[in-house]
């Protein structure tokens, strides 16, 4: 089906032909091998702003001012202008349809940050089925703050850190979570996970998970924090045997040597912070220790994030606040939120998880099950091209190759992006310069060219940040980011420096 690159013809072919059963989303996607953005008006008109990304149903654009106090939201209309001319392919476009608002609709500004705060710009998520965004706002972070209160040496401080809940249709502020005294790492969505409508908080500083329930009515509601306690009892149950260790029973004193009530002796109640573990740790040390003690294990207990299974990364402070987490040692553990038990564990290097991780990738990509378009990202575990990459650079990388990948995970939540120009049975890309991960990269003035994967393999499109390629200093470094929308041929690449200057805008569309 669909031998023939006119659209035409696969318009008519799709008319006349059925696709085996379970295909026809695949066979719909192939149209997009001729639906590709081949224009680009370049140094968009635009407000100077910060980019974030498109929401992953398409019906957003989210960005936020420069002063990081406000959110902006746009959203993307398609462009449409009329020509008086007999060959309007020949002409250029008007001046008026190459402005930023003939592509997207101004909705509504909030402000957001207050005081000393600012908007987290690296950190937002989106609940499609509600049409809920996620974002935060801190206070600037102190990096050189005391452990106090049992809080984790060398992590740093946030006075303040609130997450809110807003509704993206009309910009209405539902709830707000607030974390006082707090360190979470915001920086591409890697402390917060949000699995349909549980939202999971990883607090470094204090070593907790906070699980936090979405509901319909536009609530945060908590369901449970795993750390020094597991269990909704636990405390209660800590507490009261404190208690019954602090007070024994008065008529068995007597027999006990040392003990005399007459006197104002009693046992001193224990320091729980010096004798104790948190649990989340308790749990750990006994699944390591059962392991040992074990000679066989069972590989059908490894389940990965539902909705009671966490994967949780352990390890030294610097491998949880830097960004590049990789180049520190740490340990994979899954825990089960209903048992309270850790049901694997392994180390970042090591290679049988790294089986695990090849074969089943996209059960680490754990999608909401309201998103359609998620479903289509490529991955080595769906799509053999890509199978082939990993494979190819595997056998020609060193032994810190399977480190290397394995250090990505836990994968950040919502950080690829669904359009189909990123899927590899379609397309063929230089990974190095850009893939749908929504991580900025190093600027290239060289075109990124997008090649047909299938015969006869010719170049579709190209993304290009600017007009005179080789022109630009080659002194100043320059990061690009790309912004795909999940199913129009649109996109945005933004080009700026790192000297706070204006960013550069273009608009990649079909024209």
């Amino acid at each position: 089906m669909f031998r023939r690159n006119n659209i035409a013809s696969r318009i008519f072919q799709r008319q006349i032909y059925t696709p085996a059963p379970g295909t026809s989303v695949y066979c719909a996607r192939r149209f997009y091998e001729n639906l590709v953005p081949s224009c680009t008006i370049y140094d968009v008109e635009c407000p100077d702003q910060s980019f974030r990304k498109f929401t992953d149903d398409g019906q957003y654009l989210i960005s936020f001012s420069r002063n990081q106090q406000d959110l902006v939201v746009y959203r993307p209309t398609w462009l449409s202008f009329s020509c008086k001319e007999e060959d309007c392919d020949a002409h250029d476009l008007p001046p008026k349809a190459k402005r930023f608002e003939s592509f997207f609709t101004h909705l509504y500004s909030v402000s957001l940050a207050s005081c000393n705060e600012l908007i987290c710009k690296d950190f937002f998520l989106y609940m499609e089925s509600n049409q809920y965004g996620i974002f935060a706002t801190s206070t600037p972070p102190i990096h050189d703050a005391a452990a106090n209160g049992g809080a984790t040496q060398g992590v740093p401080y946030i006075e303040k850190l609130t997450f809110h809940l807003i509704r993206l249709e009309d910009g209405v502020i539902l709830d707000a979570k607030v974390f006082h005294n707090d360190f979470v790492n915001l920086t591409h969505n890697m402390g917060v996970f949000l699995y349909d409508d549980l939202l999971a908080i990883a607090s470094l500083r204090n070593q907790t998970i906070h699980i936090i329930q979405i509901r319909d009515s536009g609530n945060l509601v908590d369901v449970r924090a795993i750390g020094a306690f597991c269990r909704e009892d636990d405390e209660l149950f800590l507490n009261s045997n404190a208690q019954c260790m602090a007070f024994p029973d008065k008529s068995k004193l007597h027999q006990l040597p040392g003990n005399n009530v007459q006197n104002g002796t009693h046992l001193s109640q224990p320091n729980q912070e010096d004798s104790l573990l948190s649990g989340i740790k308790q749990r750990l040390l006994s699944f390591i220790f059962q392991g040992i003690s074990n000679e066989e294990k069972d590989p059908a207990l490894v389940q990965f994030l539902d909705r009671q299974h966490l994967l949780i990364k352990f390890g030294s402070v610097d491998g949880g606040v830097s960004r590049n987490a990789d180049q520190h040692p740490a340990f994979l553990a899954v825990y089960n939120m209903e048992t309270t038990e850790i049901v694997a564990f392994y180390q970042n290097s090591a290679e049988e998880l790294y089986l695990l991780f090849e074969r089943f990738c996209d059960h680490f990509h754990t999608a909401s099950k309201n998103s359609v378009y998620m479903n289509f990202i490529s991955s080595h575990s769906n799509n053999i091209h890509a199978l082939e990459q990993i494979r190819s650079v595997k056998n020609k990388a060193s032994s810190q190759f399977m480190k290397k990948m394995l250090g990505s995970l836990p994968y950040s939540c919502q950080s690829l992006s669904p359009s189909p120009y990123f899927d590899q049975s379609l397309f063929r890309f230089d990974e190095k310069l850009i893939s749908a991960s929504d991580r900025p990269r190093q600027s290239t003035d060289h075109p990124i060219k997008f090649i047909l994967r299938r015969q006869p393999c010719s170049l579709k499109f190209k993304i290009k940040l600017g007009p005179e390629a080789g022109s630009a200093d080659g002194r100043t470094k320059k990061i690009a980011s790309f912004l795909f929308h999940p199913f129009l041929p649109l996109a945005l690449s933004v080009q700026q420096t790192l000297f706070l200057q204006p960013s550069v805008v273009n608009i990649h569309f079909r024209g």
